[in-house]
């Protein structure tokens, strides 16, 4: 007989490894980073800049991401 401890934690690393793959498959941005923020104008750091596409910085990304408008 199965543990119901043991297929709750097999429920939740199912549940955990589809949320990975459902983010990875999801397009990104590519191209050209802005070197600064369309927010607020505050420059994009070269590391963040080298993953193409970046058009916030990350204060403003966090931001936009929780749906809250400036």
């Amino acid at each position: 007989m199965v543990c119901p401890f043991d297929r709750a934690q097999d429920l939740e690393q199912r549940q955990r490894d589809q949320a990975i793959a459902a983010q990875l498959a999801q397009a990104r941005s590519t191209g050209p980073s802005l070197t600064h923020c369309e927010d607020c104008n505050r420059e994009i750091p070269e590391a963040r800049r080298a993953l193409g596409g970046m058009i916030r910085c990350v204060p403003c990304q966090t931001t936009f991401e929780k749906g809250i408008r400036r």
